[in-house]
């Protein structure tokens, strides 16, 4: 077994473009600071928290603010770019 350490940045993930979520990831390409927020709808925490994951990612990644608010009582979670 051969172990080399590498630092964290060069480590990918991609599993999550070719993921279910890929719409969403598509989709906050399109946000705009100050403009329309994006309403996705959940069925289950676990869903939210997958989807709340990728935009964190995707935070990260590409170094965008975007953030999250949820609506529980219909199901609808929203992303959005402040100005």
């Amino acid at each position: 077994m051969k172990l080399k350490f590498v630092p964290r940045t060069d480590v990918r993930v991609t599993k999550k473009s070719s993921s279910k979520f890929r719409p969403l990831i598509e989709a906050l390409n399109k946000l705009e600071p100050g403009g329309d927020a994006l309403e996705v709808t959940y069925s289950n925490d676990k869903e939210l928290n997958s989807m709340r994951n990728v935009v964190y990612t995707y935070n990260r990644e590409t170094g965008a603010k975007i953030k999250s608010g949820k609506d529980t009582v219909n199901g609808k979670v929203f992303f959005y770019k402040e100005k």
